[in-house]
């Protein structure tokens, strides 16, 4: 064997000797061990020293685990009528839910989970105290029991396992402990109470969540004065900082920083529950009798301008939301549509022209054969003159359209001057009265045709607020006054009150006089035997009623419309006639049938209940002599 063979066997036995093959191996593991080691080492030297891993820190990370925090929800303000009485406030509802697992166990291993041994008896205490039935209820538990027997941590119980009050929840849990059963539970949400149910519905509005995902973000304002003024009533959240447990939980005395709640402020409204709560009630089969497509009423103290009730039809309930499917039920009418208000209008007309010296009321007019001709259109009375020549003062009480020509073009026949105290009166813009949506109205344009027409309410449109506003310088000696319909705004926690006082608005429209003459002459509306066209029908006991009636045509997409009752029904009323203390104002659109009694229906009893109250509150004021 040659000297290379050998060397090469000697290599080739010393490689496969397993005692330098361990070797090996633990050399290079301990060279291995030794590395990490060191890296470990210094990487924790490097977290210890930097605080950060992957740019996170750690003492954040640490602070957030056993460091809390939790908001604090600033309570609504309430909404309450003139005298304090509650119109809409917070309150808490809540949803049920059940617990299936039995790893929720209280003290001693109590059971506090719903057992399926009781699912019986906890549906038929659902059923009774809730609107599930207990077919529903006993569905929900058995869903959270799985095919292979395991459950679900907890079930809920869909719709109607929400919006359960405080005495609902109270009567539950009395139920579970008499009958010694467990596993119903409850969560807590924020809610708004309206106990008055429709109630000035579209003016005070009402609140929904702010995140329909999340309860906890509270309830925001969606209509009226909800809405309107949510910033206000909703007021700040607070926040409580806290050390907590490995489960979460606070640890009692443990509280670092709190940052108070700021409650929202309380508006007392200007409105009178019980005058509201009446007229809500005549609305109501009034609307049954004629069905208009919509109606609206407003009742105002004249001396102030504030609103002691309005409301309107359709409406609904803003806490079950009961009737908030209809598209005209979203607007606020008083404010948001505008409509040409018919023969109301003409005491404007007609205190304009005495303004302007133009009006004398024993002066005798004659009605033009085949009507009053205006270029190409032709305007005639209700009766196309069958009652014979009027003087100006019978022309407001028979509601003449003639006569309101007749004293519109003696002003001056361009319409301008017209025009002129239509917009003194506050038409063609805002009221600025606070509420989402107001309109405007609309003033006729400078054509003489459309301005003469609007001397009898057509061809102009208005709002109810616009209406209401511009009677208070008739029923208040020239003196125009803003719709009022906050009272004060209180805030809590200071003791703050914000009080609204009555806002005139622009200068004298027209003189005292003036004002009670034409009071004067609307009082002829219903106590003329000849020519009053609301002969007899709107009375108040023991009172001159000044009145004046409308019927407005409505304009559809050929014009205005023909039907039988394709009008807009109103009347005002001033009571007392010579010194008026309140102003009503009632509308019905497009009812299917129509009595000239219909709107009397509401006016009289309101009227009546609304007098009456004022007799009394006089009476009580009054001193006894010493």
């Amino acid at each position: 064997m040659s000297i290379k063979n050998k060397i090469k066997n000697f290599v080739k036995k010393k490689n496969l000797n397993p005692m330098n093959n361990r070797k090996k191996v633990g050399i290079i593991l301990f060279a291995t061990s030794i590395g990490l080691f060191f890296l470990f080492a210094f990487r924790l030297t490097y977290i210890v020293a930097v605080g950060k891993v992957a740019g996170v820190s750690l003492p954040e990370k640490t602070a957030n685990l056993y460091q809390g925090s939790s908001v604090v929800k600033a309570k609504r303000g309430a909404i309450l009528d003139r005298n304090g009485a509650v119109i809409a406030e917070d309150a808490t509802s809540y949803s049920v839910y059940a617990i299936l697992s039995e790893t929720y166990l209280g003290e001693e291993n109590k059971k506090l989970y719903a057992q399926k041994k009781d699912f019986q008896t906890l549906a038929e205490i659902l059923d009774r105290n809730t609107e599930l039935t207990k077919d529903e209820a006993l569905g929900f538990l058995n869903r959270g029991v799985n095919e292979d027997g395991t459950v679900k941590f907890q079930v809920e119980f869909g719709s109607k396992g929400k919006n359960i009050t405080l005495e609902t929840r109270q009567k539950i849990e009395e139920e579970l402990k008499q009958k010694n059963v467990a596993g119903l539970y409850f969560e807590g949400h924020p809610a708004r109470i309206y106990p008055n149910g429709v109630f000035a519905s579209h003016f005070i509005g009402y609140t929904d969540s702010a995140d329909a995902e999340d309860d906890s973000k509270g309830l925001v304002g969606k209509m009226g004065l909800e809405k309107s003024y949510n910033d206000i009533l909703s007021g700040q959240d607070g926040k409580i900082d806290y050390e907590k447990d490995v489960y979460g939980n606070p640890l009692p005395g443990t509280v670092a920083s709190e940052k108070k709640a700021i409650d929202g402020k309380d508006i007392y409204t200007t409105l009178d529950t019980r005058i509201q709560s009446r007229l809500e009630i005549l609305l109501d089969p009034v609307v049954e009798e004629f069905k208009p497509e919509d109606m609206t009423a407003m009742l105002m103290k004249a001396k102030t301008g504030e609103i002691l009730a309005m409301s309107q039809r359709p409406s609904f309930n803003p806490e079950t939301k009961e009737g908030l499917n209809d598209d005209t039920v979203w607007r606020n009418i008083l404010v948001e549509d505008k409509f040409e208000p018919g023969s109301t209008m003409k005491l404007f007309t007609a205190a304009a022209a005495m303004q302007e010296g133009k009006f004398n009321p024993n002066t005798t007019f004659n009605y033009p054969a085949g009507g009053y001709k205006l270029d190409d259109r032709t305007v005639n009375d209700h009766d196309f003159g069958a009652v014979g020549p009027l003087t100006f003062r019978q022309a407001i009480s028979w509601s003449s359209n003639v006569g309101m020509l007749t004293l519109e073009q003696a002003m001056d026949p361009t319409g301008q001057i017209w025009k002129s105290y239509l917009e003194k009166f506050g038409f063609g813009k805002s009221t600025n009265s606070g509420l989402a949506g107001e309109s405007a109205g609309e003033l006729p344009g400078d054509n003489w045709v459309d301005l003469a027409m609007s001397s009898f309410g057509q061809a102009v449109s208005v709002t109810n607020f616009q209406m209401m506003q511009a009677y208070t310088a008739i029923a208040n000696d020239g003196s125009m006054l803003k719709p009022q319909y906050i009272s004060k705004i209180v805030d809590k926690d200071t003791g703050e009150e914000k009080i609204t006082q009555p806002e005139r608005v622009g200068q004298q429209v027209i003189t005292p006089q003036a004002a009670s003459d034409i009071r004067t002459y609307m009082i002829d509306t219903v106590e003329d035997p000849n020519y009053g066209i609301a002969y007899e029908v709107y009375t108040v006991p023991g009172y001159h009623v000044a009145a004046k009636t409308g019927t407005a045509q409505i304009t559809g997409e050929n014009g205005y419309m023909a039907g039988l009752t394709d009008y807009t029904y109103s009347v005002v009323e001033m009571v007392p006639a010579d010194n008026p203390e309140y102003i009503l104002y009632l509308t019905m659109k497009k009812p299917q049938t129509y009595t000239r009694e219909a709107l009397a229906k509401i006016a009289n009893p309101l009227m009546k209940v609304v007098m009456d109250s004022m007799d009394s509150e006089s009476t009580e004021t009054v001193k006894p002599a010493k």
